[in-house]
């Protein structure tokens, strides 16, 4: 079993990330990982990221708050507990529309990682 408590998380710095504080919970620095790793990001009243693709698959679970999420096919308003799977290739953009905080769990696999 590896730990990690959010008190010990380290930030990491993505790029087009703005008025947001990503740590690492699982994977990279946090750990060992053979799959996959999570972030987590808190993103600020009017904090967002711009609309970009990764090759990477991504899903984002909501914690705390509401986070509006654009895509390729649409965009949508997720609230707590909800989640979306954004494809590999897929244009996204999240933006906090609202005056309180955002707090959103990332998990993406590592580059390489395939289908099993």
């Amino acid at each position: 079993m590896h730990v990690t408590r959010l008190a010990d998380a380290k930030p990491y710095f993505p790029p087009n990330h703005n008025d947001m504080r990503c740590l690492r919970l699982q994977g990279h620095e946090a750990g060992p990982a053979d799959l996959l790793w999570l972030g987590m990001s808190q993103i600020l009243p009017g904090g967002f990221t711009s609309l970009d693709a990764s090759p990477m698959e991504k899903y984002y679970v909501v914690l705390e708050g509401e986070v509006t999420i654009e895509s390729d096919t649409g965009t949508e308003v997720l609230r707590q507990w909800d989640s979306c799977r954004i494809a590999p290739g897929e244009k996204r953009a999240l933006k906090n529309e609202t005056n309180k905080t955002v707090v959103v769990l990332l998990s993406m696999p590592f580059p390489g990682v395939t289908k099993g």
